[in-house]
């Protein structure tokens, strides 16, 4: 797995992704239970500087036996989307389910720190490094390399 998008971030993993699973028969299902890992980095959404995490995620999957002969009965405890058939190959895909464990732990904000200043909205300069020679005048605000954005309208 060479990345993981969440939002507009995306986190490229410094390793491979370590799992392990249990596959279990319960007679009319195969239960898929385990635990992922694994190290990523991205960037601050305030600095742009990178910021690494550790990811540990757990992997889930219920899947409905069906076949020829075999009529599977949708569990009465369940939602929709809490199971899938096993495919007719009888092969489990654990990409998404390993990808939907991950995911799950991935912050909402990603922060090099909580207390991060993020960058001069006038000059770009990263404020964690400390403050930047910027005029912030109002009349100076042409000058700001964020200046073309000032007319983009985005729809809703």
């Amino acid at each position: 797995m060479p990345e993981l998008s969440s939002g507009p971030d995306s986190y490229t993993f410094t390793g491979p992704v370590s799992w392990s699973v249990d596959v279990t028969n319960t007679g009319d299902a195969i239960l898929v239970q385990g635990k992922s890992a694994a190290d990523a980095t991205t960037a601050c959404a305030r600095c742009l500087e990178d910021v690494s995490y550790h990811l540990e995620g757990d992997i889930e999957g219920y899947f409905l036996i069906t076949g020829e002969d075999i009529e599977a009965e949708e569990p009465e405890d369940m939602e929709g989307d809490e199971f899938d058939y096993l495919p007719d190959n009888r092969k489990i895909d654990l990409l998404p389910l390993i990808t939907a464990g991950l995911l799950l732990e991935l912050p909402r904000v990603p922060l090099c720190d909580d207390d991060c200043k993020g960058l001069c909205p006038h000059c770009g300069k990263n404020l964690n490094e400390g403050p930047c020679d910027c005029d912030t005048a109002a009349d100076n605000l042409e000058a700001s390399p964020f200046a073309a954005l000032k007319n983009l309208h985005l729809e809703d």
